[in-house]
């Protein structure tokens, strides 16, 4: 698995996902559309982790910096 999301993509990632899961234990956001908002604050807090996200393979992308050393 080579690295395809970015520090700046992870602090995004991490802070959305926080925010859904304040607003979900705050029961901002209940039901239906809470629980989906959670499984993707967890898509995405596991996917920071990892460094990697799978839905950028098909379009190639990664927001990961070049290494300047070669």
């Amino acid at each position: 698995m080579k690295k395809n999301v970015g520090n700046i993509d992870k602090i995004i990632r991490l802070s959305i996902a926080a925010i859904i899961l304040v607003l979900f234990l705050t029961d901002v956001l209940t039901g239906t559309l809470g629980i989906i908002l959670l499984v993707l604050a967890g898509i995405f807090t596991v996917t920071s982790l990892l460094s990697f996200c799978p839905l950028y393979l098909p379009i190639g992308a990664t927001t990961c910096k070049k290494d300047l050393k070669r």
